[in-house]
């Protein structure tokens, strides 16, 4: 294990589209890192590049080894626990899965880092906001959910009782724990499997199939780039006045998901179809037909960041339209290049 002259973290879904681009960047700023990851949603070709690094270690196993986890938080000084079910998708599908994987994970977390006096840093969602409608939401605001006959719920109340499992972890036993709710973080190796908007939107297009669209795409939604996502949570982690509290990590430039799907049709037509009625290649699905009976949804969802940016001075800084750019690129690269002609 490398001696504590450097710092030695440990993240918990390492493995997974936000955790693969936090380990490359603690890495640049000469940190240790150790990832745990199960693999289930994760993917191991994220941090693929990485396992040759000097300073970098994988371990293939779940959060809810206790064993485990109380060797590698012991070689450790900060935890940045991403590990969670994630996507509408898999929520809707799997909520038993959602709720023991974000409860039951983020408990061990806890009490490891516990034991060791170990800084945790947890995400969080926007969806704890629930069916909200002060725009834009605020950290301290009240939040309004739907029944527990839905499990799309299972999701934001599980990372609330990791929200205030953390909280009450620092003001009874002084652990260091910061909470940080990302709203709609994306980017290269983003995965559209379960549910995640642009990625879908883009292979889709690049496939040349119909864009679907839930509902009638008037919701809006601010989407992040991981990259600032990531220097975001790397600043909240060396800032000690972060302790003990939540903060929001998005943009606030809204844009609908209809406006959205036409802007990924246009970014990757052919040349000689850029004049083409976007609209024509798009589809709209309803949500019962798309999740299930009931399935409800947030008209808008913009974060209020004023409280991050007073605190370590953070903003975002990328356009959606870099952000477009280059998940398209990564796609393309991973699917060989092509793009398909457009079904009409």
């Amino acid at each position: 294990m490398p001696s504590f002259n450097s710092r030695s973290v440990l993240i918990t879904g390492g493995a997974g589209f936000i955790g693969s681009h936090l380990a490359e960047a603690l890495l640049a700023k000469n940190y240790h890192v150790t990832v745990i990851d199960d693999l289930s949603t994760g993917r191991f070709e994220n941090i693929a590049p990485l396992t040759d690094h000097p300073n970098f270690r994988f371990a293939i196993d779940t959060i809810t080894n206790e064993v485990v986890m109380d060797r590698l938080v012991s070689e450790c000084d900060m935890i940045f626990h991403l590990a969670a079910a994630v996507g509408v998708m898999l929520i809707v599908e799997q909520p038993v899965h959602t709720i023991q994987t974000n409860i039951a994970g983020t408990e061990v977390v806890y009490k490891t880092a516990l034991r060791y006096k170990t800084k945790v840093l947890v995400a969080s969602t926007s969806e704890v906001y629930g069916k909200g409608n002060q725009i834009p939401f605020s950290e301290d605001d009240d939040v309004v959910l739907g029944p527990t006959s839905r499990s799309r719920w299972s999701y934001a109340v599980s990372k609330m009782v990791d929200e205030f499992l953390g909280l009450a972890y620092y003001r009874e036993k002084g652990l260091p724990v910061v909470v940080f709710r990302l709203f709609n973080t994306v980017g290269p190796r983003q995965t559209g499997r379960y549910g995640m908007v642009i990625p879908r939107f883009v292979q889709q297009a690049l496939d040349g199939e119909k864009i679907t669209v839930y509902g009638d795409g008037n919701q809006t939604r601010c989407f992040l780039h991981v990259r600032d996502a990531v220097r975001a949570i790397i600043a909240l982690s060396e800032s000690s006045e972060a302790d003990g509290r939540v903060f929001n990590i998005g943009d606030t430039q809204e844009i609908s998901i209809l406006n959205l799907a036409r802007k990924v049709i246009q970014m990757t037509s052919p040349e000689e179809d850029k004049y083409q009625d976007p609209d024509e290649r798009i589809q709209f699905i309803p949500y019962d037909q798309a999740y299930a009976e009931g399935f409800e949804d947030m008209h808008r969802r913009v974060p209020d960041v004023s409280r991050i940016y007073e605190t370590v001075g953070w903003e975002s800084d990328c356009q959606l339209e870099n952000i477009l750019n280059d998940v398209i690129f990564d796609i393309k690269q991973t699917s060989g290049g092509k793009i398909a002609v457009p079904v009409r």
